[in-house]
């Protein structure tokens, strides 16, 4: 499998903008790309107040269909962020697009506490299997949270793809974060980040990287603007596995609803939101 990680400055409040920067990476991906990554609510930036009332979006709305249609004329899948509201709240959501159409969709369960006032959280875990391979979302600040890798992981999931806007101070926690999640539950994981500066003086810390299941790091980007094809050998699935398998080892199960769908999606419900 081939991910592209695209690692992309962004103009907060400026979808068209966004838009237009996602189109380019689309439709100049080598042939052979699988799939394509984009940073944290890549699309709209990251906005609040009024103006996320503005520019949220639903689910589908004209900004993913315009994103499917580019999918679609390339043949390639991509995960990319956007605001989305959905029965008069608003989520920090990112979105697994296939050619077939949206995948699968994550609402970023452990929020930043400048999120807090605006975005709710979401309240389950999803994976769903994509080109034989069992995907699973994440959102930044989750990473920081083991048991948001371990209830992927419980649900299957063999890559954990992680939408990510961190900032100045704090890249070396996401970097020793998605190391230990890609170890620690035997899976791969590739995280992308935002680069360059954003509003109220804040400097994203880039550092976008690719995992394999033994914890060792496949690519790591600096903090310039790159794009960067990772090909995952799926094999280190198995050979992770083979000596010992923490999650048939663990003793202790994470609570939840578990729900398998007729599409392939399993979930695993966290109560809900607030």
């Amino acid at each position: 499998m081939k991910i592209e990680l695209v690692q992309l400055p962004g103009r907060d409040g400026d979808t068209a903008y966004n838009l237009s920067r996602t189109l380019n990476a689309i439709a100049t991906c080598a042939g052979d790309t699988d799939l394509l990554v984009f940073p944290e609510t890549h699309l709209s930036g990251f906005v609040g107040g009024a103006q996320l009332a503005q520019l949220a979006e639903p689910l589908h709305g004209a900004t993913l269909q315009t994103v499917l249609q580019a999918v679609r004329q390339r043949d390639v899948a991509v995960v990319l962020g956007f605001a989305e509201v959905h029965q008069g709240r608003f989520y920090n959501s990112s979105v697994l697009v296939t050619p077939e159409g949206i995948a699968l969709q994550y609402r970023k369960t452990h929020l930043w506490p400048s999120e807090r006032s605006d975005f709710s959280p979401g309240d389950r875990f999803t994976t769903v299997l994509w080109r034989g391979v069992r995907v699973g979302l994440l959102i930044c600040y989750d990473i920081e949270l083991p048991e948001t890798s371990r209830a992927l992981a419980q649900l299957g999931a063999e890559l954990v793809i992680v939408s990510n806007g961190n900032m100045d101070p704090y890249g070396p926690v996401h970097r020793t974060a998605i190391m230990a999640r890609a170890q620690e539950n035997q899976l791969f994981a590739v995280m992308v980040n935002r680069v360059g500066a954003g509003d109220d003086d804040l400097v994203f810390a880039g550092g976008s990287m690719a995992v394999d299941p033994f914890g060792r790091v496949l690519f790591e980007a600096g903090r310039d603007e790159v794009r960067h094809v990772v090909e995952l050998d799926l094999d280190q699935l198995k050979a992770a596995r083979r000596d010992y398998d923490y999650l048939k080892d663990r003793r202790l199960m994470l609570s939840g609803e578990q729900i398998e769908h007729s599409d392939g999606r399993r979930e695993l419900l966290i109560g809900a939101s607030q």
